[in-house]
This record gives structure tokens, sequence and C-alpha cells, in this order.
């Protein structure tokens, strides 16, 4: 069935800024602390951190500026210097691209599996049971433009509704952790839920799942990458090597060490931050979600997406290549 890309808004903001110079934090001389700046998400833990807490990162050192809001925010701080890397859908990432805003991914960030995924969930008894049943409907997504939007249209589209009842589905941005709550007090009819937040909603109980991520697009896939700026990496080749050689690091131990110990390490690194952050949602952490080893790119992550934003009219035929988007160039699980 034919599927299209859909929204993802993010305005090319940010076009041509990305032609300065070194950042001073990170040029600093061989053997002296190097600081990469970054956004951080309250009591959980990104593949960066763990890397940091591996040992994994040298001596590069994370320094967080702030919560994460989504991938859009994250593609314009990074672009504008505001922040050195960050996080997106791809799809995001493609579109951003296509606007002038020069970044490039350099290794995978989340997934969808069987065990980590993105689902929409109601409350039980809610008679939502088909995409027709979302017209007139509140959704919530926590930022537009970006993973949890671009999967709730593509399933309203292979629900066979037209684009102007899609247009009735009203989609309302709420903080991913609030997110469960303002579905039981009836506020929204349904949300969009991954990862932990997911999980506790689950085994709270009283929702039920209507559609996930993997269904509609009919695999597991890695949907997001870290990136830096284009910029970044002419000027700082082996700041992003460092970098990328650790969280891929990182991204083995999580995928090849036992639940339990994964957990374990996640709550030792929450309780030393001593940012007075919950340790309880961890325990739902169950996979990375990401599908390549070491979080490898492959050219299908971007393929796809390229290929639906060409078939909805947002990008021409040839305009990019899956090849322009992404660099395993520093992977050392690439070689």
């Amino acid at each position: 069935m034919k599927r299209t890309l859909g929204i993802l808004v993010f305005v090319g903001l940010v076009s041509g800024v990305l032609s300065g110079c070194s950042d001073p934090k990170t040029s600093a001389k061989s053997g002296e602390d190097q600081i990469l700046q970054y956004q951080s998400s309250p009591g959980s833990v990104s593949f960066p951190e763990l890397a940091a807490d591996l040992g994994y990162l040298g001596n590069l050192k994370l320094e967080s500026i702030g919560d994460s809001v989504g991938g859009p925010e994250s593609i314009q701080l990074t672009a504008t210097k505001q922040i050195d890397f960050g996080s997106a859908f791809n799809g995001a990432i493609i579109k951003s691209y296509s606007q002038n805003v020069k970044i490039k991914s350099v290794i995978g960030s989340y997934g969808s599996d069987e065990h980590t995924y993105i689902g929409a969930y109601i409350l039980e008894g809610t008679p939502i049971k088909s995409a027709k049943d979302f017209i007139g409907k509140k959704v919530g997504v926590n930022i537009l433009g970006a993973h949890l939007e671009f999967v709730l249209k593509d399933y309203l589209r292979q629900g066979n509704l037209t684009e102007k009842e899609i247009e009735q589905v009203t989609l309302v941005t709420v903080p991913s952790s609030s997110a469960e709550q303002v579905l039981r007090n009836k506020q929204i009819d349904v949300v969009l839920l991954s990862g932990i937040g997911r999980d506790r909603a689950l085994a709270t109980g009283g929702i039920t799942e209507i559609f996930r991520d993997i269904d509609v697009f009919g695999t597991e896939f890695t949907a997001g990458d870290y990136f830096f700026s284009e910029a970044y990496i002419r000027e700082n080749p082996n700041t992003v090597k460092q970098f990328v050689d650790g969280v891929a690091k990182a991204i083995d131990w999580a995928q090849t060490t036992p639940r339990e110990e994964v957990i374990t390490r996640f709550e030792d690194i929450v309780n030393k931050r001593e940012r007075k952050e919950t340790t309880e949602n961890l325990k739902y952490w169950k996979s990375t979600g990401i599908s390549e080893k070491g979080g490898v790119i492959t050219p299908s992550e971007y393929g796809i997406w390229i290929d639906w934003l060409v078939a909805n009219g947002e990008l021409k035929e040839g305009q990019l290549k899956p090849e322009d988007l992404y660099t395993n160039e520093y992977n050392p699980f690439a070689k």
C-alpha cells in the first residue's frame, strides 16, 4: 500500500549558519579534557552518557545544557552551535537537510524492535478500534514534525483516511513525562508512548494498545541518529571520531550485556548526577531498539524516508541520497 511521509515540519531557520570556525571548547590540546555540550533527559541515560560512565570517551567530557524537548529542536540547536551534537528522527533529519541545514548523522541513537517501540494507547473502554475512529479525536504526541507524528499519520493513511479526514485528527503536544497522566485525566483520547514511559503505563494497567510503529512500518528499524553539523565535523574530526568510537562501544555493551546489569548501571549513572532524578522508570528498560551492532547506519534507514518524501512531492527525485545524510567513517563496527 502506498505510504506517504506526511508532515515533518522543520523550516530551514538556520540555513547558512554552519560556516564558522572550530569551537574553542572542543579544540583543547591533546591530553586535556574537551567539553561536548548536549541536551539530556531526566531519569534516563543516553548512549553518550553511558559511554562516558564506561570510560569509553577518554578525555571527552559531556555537559548538559538542559532537557531535551525533541528532535526538531535538537537539530536547530546543533545547527546554530548552541549544542555540539544532537539526536533526531531520521525523517526530520532528511527534511532539515533538504532545507540546507547541513548536519550529518554519525551513529544510531534509538530505534524500534519487539521490546522497544512506539505504540498508540487509549483508556480501556474507549470506542476507538480503527483509523476511522480517530476522526475528531485528540492525540497526544511529544512534539510535532517528528517520529510520533509520522507514525500516526502513516497509520491513518494505511487505514484509508483521506487527507481531509486526517486534518480532523487533532495533534496535542504533551511532554513525555506527563503523557500517560494526560491520557488518564481524559484530556486527550489517544496518546503515543515509547520506551520506558510506555512500559510503565502498561504496568499500571487500564490502557489498551491500538497499533505499534513496527507494525505500521513492517519491520524493526533504527529510527534516529546522533549527528554533528558538517562544519563541526570538518573542524573537529578527531573529536567526532573519539565520540563515535566511544558511543558505538557503549551501544554494543548495552546490546550484549544482560538486561539487569544494564539497568543497574543506568541507575548508578542517574544517582551519581545528583539532580534529584527518579530512577523508578529505569526498571522498565528492555533493549536499545537499535537494529545494527554498535549503531552502524544503513542506507535503508534513510532511503525509505527519502522515497516517501519524493512520492509526497516534498523532495525532488535525486535531490538527496542516503549517503548525503550520514557517515560510518568513525564507527569501529562498520569496518
